[in-house]
């Protein structure tokens, strides 16, 4: 089954940690400018979702009880529904908003162009 976004393991590992340390976790990539175009990981319920947010994967986690729902901003959306987005993380300094900040790394996505059949099936 097709799905439009995944997460690498080491990113899997990150989310489990936070999970751990803070509690049920959301994820929102907005489409902004510097790291407001990094997916931003929040506290599930911290950042308000609505009607221009569309809710792109709910997140199934080894290790993690509930799915991590991944929203993006339906303008970006109209930009990006052709993507299929793989969240991961790196060594460095992200936003200051998103939880694995203090931690020394940053989640990052990398994209790549969804496949007819894949198209297919979210359709």
């Amino acid at each position: 089954m097709a799905t439009r976004v995944d997460v690498t393991p080491a990113a899997a590992a990150m989310m489990r940690q936070l999970r751990g340390q803070h509690g049920p976790l959301m994820f929102h990539q907005s489409g902004g400018c510097c790291d407001g175009s990094s997916p931003m990981c929040y506290l599930e319920g911290e950042f308000r979702t609505g009607q221009s947010d569309v809710l792109l994967e709910s997140l199934k986690i080894d290790g993690v009880d509930e799915p991590i729902t991944f929203w993006m901003s339906s303008s970006q959306f109209e930009l990006w529904k052709h993507t299929h987005l793989t969240v991961d993380v790196v060594p460095g300094r992200g936003a200051g908003f998103s939880l694995e900040a203090p931690e020394g790394v940053r989640f990052l996505i990398r994209s790549r162009l969804l496949t007819e059949q894949e198209m297919a099936e979210l359709s």
